[in-house]
């Protein structure tokens, strides 16, 4: 931990993801499911820093898609059952690893762009 963080103890990647404030690790990060506060209510920080865009997104896809599809390959190439027991089982679980991984996600990229002072790119003139 950087001595930025020392007087808190806390680590700002681990509070966002858990949904708490990236400054404090108190007040709450988000007001909705990926709707995030405009402030914290413990500290006073402003969340205007933080732009995950679609980052959070873009790794849950790629994490979720690895995942699943590997899990329904290797159910087929075993168990050999039916098209429509794949989707019974495999849509549900789908959308059930990808929403369960979206918010830690999105709060582990806000908490990161916290930690290191992530700004818009600016062009020097």
């Amino acid at each position: 931990m950087s001595n930025r963080y020392a007087a808190t103890g806390v680590d700002p990647a681990s509070s966002a993801m858990r949904g708490y404030c990236p400054a404090c690790g108190e007040g709450r990060l988000f007001r909705g499911f990926v709707a995030l506060n405009e402030n914290c209510s413990q500290c006073g920080q402003s969340f205007k820093f933080a732009d995950s865009g679609d980052g959070p997104a873009v790794f849950v896809i790629l994490l979720a898609g690895f995942l699943i599809i590997a899990l329904m390959f290797w159910v087929e190439s075993t168990y050999e059952p039916p098209i429509w027991l794949h989707l019974v089982v495999f849509l549900p679980l789908t959308l059930i690893v990808c929403l369960g991984m979206l918010r830690p996600l999105k709060g582990l990229l806000i908490g990161l762009q916290y930690k290191n002072k992530a700004e818009q790119g600016r062009l020097d003139q």
